[in-house]
């Protein structure tokens, strides 16, 4: 199976739509320069009524922040993971003790891939752009890494090419942010079904 993610979600009406369309994930940005940042605060109000659906994963994006804001971040919101988006070490890494993992933005440095599922995010390399760019990632260096790694496709991914990318890399899972939007930071429900139906019915397929 597939997983989804949808990530950048920044309402209550977004995280349950995305819910709904079946992802069996669901981000929240806490990098203050993203179009869909999100307070944790917001965040908090948001999972007060999203924890009761347990079969769906929270995970919180950061970008260079400290272990103990994200340790904070995840307390207060009660988030499965933390994706670390920026420049973050090894020792962050191990800090985290197995609620991390690395989105690597082009080159994969495989001393920061972890032993979670999911073991790394692949984006697109796009300079000062922390994810969401909406520039397709490597899906040729992809498919090669995912023979050994189970990894989360990212970068550029749309309901129209999403069935594409799944056929020819194969990931573990797929990673959605400015792909299924209206605008920047606002979810567009009926985008959200499309693609995840996409990605459900290459498994009805194979």
């Amino acid at each position: 199976m597939t997983v989804v993610k949808i990530c950048g979600i920044k309402t209550i009406h977004d995280a349950l739509a995305a819910m709904n369309a079946g992802a069996d994930m669901i981000g929240f940005n806490f990098y203050p320069k993203s179009p869909r940042y999100i307070e944790v605060g917001q965040c908090r109000d948001i999972m007060f009524v999203m924890r009761k659906y347990g079969h769906v994963k929270y995970v919180g994006v950061f970008v260079n922040s400290s272990v103990e804001d994200i340790y904070a971040a995840m307390d207060t919101c009660g988030l499965s993971f933390a994706q670390l988006h920026g420049d973050e070490s090894l020792e962050m890494l191990q800090a985290l003790e197995g609620k991390s993992f690395k989105a690597f933005r082009g080159k994969v440095d495989e001393q920061l891939i972890v032993k979670n599922e999911p073991a790394f995010l692949i984006d697109a390399m796009v300079k000062d752009i922390y994810g969401g760019s909406g520039v397709k990632a490597d899906w040729n260096m992809a498919s090669e890494l995912a023979k050994q790694y189970k990894f989360l496709l990212a970068g550029g991914l749309t309901p129209e090419n999403v069935s594409d990318a799944v056929s020819r890399v194969k990931p573990w899972g797929v990673d959605v942010a400015s792909g299924v939007e209206s605008s920047p930071g606002v979810k567009d429900e009926a985008k959200m079904i499309e693609f995840v139906k996409k990605v459900k019915r290459l498994e009805i397929r194979d």
